[in-house]
């Protein structure tokens, strides 16, 4: 018990453990980043597709 105590003293000291959290959380945020960036452009290209759609004389 007394080793186990040890080596959670040790983990809670060392920078390992504080350091994959902000990668984490630097993750998540490129990820929310992204995806909002996705969504817009995908929104704004669907406009330019429905604006040359309604351009395009129809085929015969």
């Amino acid at each position: 018990m007394k080793n186990m105590l040890g080596q959670v003293k040790r983990f809670l000291k060392s920078e390992d453990g504080p350091t994959a959290t902000e990668y984490a959380v630097m993750l998540a945020l490129i990820i929310i980043i992204a995806l909002g960036a996705i969504t817009g452009l995908g929104t704004t290209v669907q406009g330019i597709f429905t604006s040359v759609d309604a351009a395009l004389p129809t085929g015969s």
